[in-house]
């Protein structure tokens, strides 16, 4: 039996969900997978104050996680933000056969930032990480995940986007109808001639800057939400801004116009080419052998 190639997943959430989907499509061990989503969703509820446990965070903890076996999940502690800190169970280790490949999933709070620092040579995080940290800044905005690799300096790092997952939520305009003119269209183009406050989420600024493009939000002053304000609330009270949505059935409730969807929140595939060989193409053709949401030139 060959090594296991190291793949780096994310501890929790979204993504993290996303990944094990398509594992589970993929992958002989599906009930694997099955098991790792299902406590993992238990998990959530427990922290969301849907489920009340019997059996303490520790006693649990021990029976998720069989370190007799190399390739059994494994789970680990956390201390997330609810109020007091308390401790969170989220995904640490297993082993998954995919097609006759084995993978053995990793968990990083940050797995874009372990590939960069070349701990690994494949892995999945959200979109929105590589456009935070390595997509250049550019007059002209940034709409698809098929153009992020062109925007990524060689230079900065040897990390680049494979494909994507499809468990797409957007970063979206919204406006207020009194910041919109009658008939306008709530888009790139309005942004581009508008003046004034652009609310976003505080750790969105880059993206924001690089989805729009440097010329077309010239003339704006970004603005955040106060601390515990809603992000649809905080934008009613600027007039404009851009926050991620699904349905848009909050910001409807706050009187706010949608406008266009500007990029993809996405969870994508990456790879670090500097650290590739024979045995991590071999995954890399297994992980993306099924068609994928999104296809981009590396």
């Amino acid at each position: 039996m060959t090594d296991p190639v190291p793949v780096a997943v994310p501890r929790k959430g979204r993504p993290l969900e996303a990944v094990l989907e398509r594992l589970a499509s993929t992958a002989e061990a599906d009930h694997l997978v099955d098991e790792i989503s299902a406590t993992l969703r238990y998990e959530k509820a427990v922290t969301k104050d849907r489920q009340t446990p019997d059996r303490d965070v520790y006693e649990r903890l021990a029976d998720y996680s069989d370190l007799a076996d190399p390739t059994a999940p494994e789970y680990t502690l956390l201390r997330d933000d609810r109020e007091g800190k308390p401790r969170r169970i989220v995904f640490d280790s297993a082993v998954v056969e995919c097609d006759g490949v084995d993978l053995h999933l990793v968990g990083r709070e940050e797995p874009f930032r372990a590939l960069r620092t070349h701990e690994f040579a494949l892995g999945f995080d959200s979109a929105d990480l590589v456009l935070e940290e390595v997509v250049g800044l550019r007059e002209e905005g940034l709409e698809d995940l098929s153009d992020v690799n062109a925007r990524i300096d060689p230079r900065d790092t040897d990390v680049r986007v494979v494909t994507g997952l499809g468990d797409t939520v957007y970063h979206t305009l919204m406006a207020t109808p009194e910041t919109l003119p009658a008939g306008a269209d709530l888009d790139r183009a309005f942004v581009a001639d508008y003046e004034g406050p652009l609310c976003i989420s505080p750790r969105y600024e880059r993206l924001v800057e690089a989805v729009l493009g440097t010329d077309a939000i010239e003339g704006t002053t970004f603005a955040y939400p106060d601390p515990g304000e809603e992000e649809e609330a905080a934008i009613a009270r600027a007039g404009l801004g851009v926050y991620l949505t699904v349905t848009g059935s909050t910001a409807r409730d706050e009187g706010l116009v949608l406008g266009d969807h500007l990029f993809p929140s996405e969870t994508v595939l990456m790879e670090n080419a500097a650290e590739s060989s024979a045995a991590v193409e071999r995954a890399l053709d297994r992980l993306t052998a099924e068609p994928l949401e999104t296809a981009i030139e590396v």
